[in-house]
């Protein structure tokens, strides 16, 4: 089973989502963010989907989930690179992603967490 690298740059994860994500793939990047939020006491989480092409329900709950979860352990999660076509696949299997900020590529999503940490 592949796992996705996570990435520590200063108070922030980063993670670069470069295959195409299976659901087993998926709970053990939860897992893994969950246990490394809590070992860095990191302040913010980024997660690139610039590469997927394909987003399916069980992928769109378990983002929400991973940002449900960090949240509640203190991290502020911004997804960002959001294809259109996923942004309608997701829209149209009624999944919107509630309460996952979004941004549009990774500089707007380090920016959206740098204002979270100076609210």
């Amino acid at each position: 089973m592949e796992r996705i690298p996570i990435l520590r740059m200063g108070k922030y994860l980063l993670v670069t989502i470069q295959i195409d994500m299976q659901d087993q793939t998926a709970l053990l990047l939860q897992e893994d963010l969950a246990t490394m939020v809590e070992k860095t006491g990191a302040h913010g989480l980024l997660i690139d989907v610039s590469a997927l092409e394909m987003v399916d329900s069980f992928i769109g709950r378990t983002l929400v989930g991973i940002s449900d979860i960090c949240r509640i352990l203190g991290a502020t999660t911004v997804v960002v690179g959001i294809r259109p076509a996923v942004a309608i696949t997701l829209v149209e299997l009624g999944l919107s992603l509630g309460g996952v900020k979004t941004a549009l590529n990774v500089e707007r999503g380090m920016a959206m967490l740098n204002a979270a940490q100076d609210a």
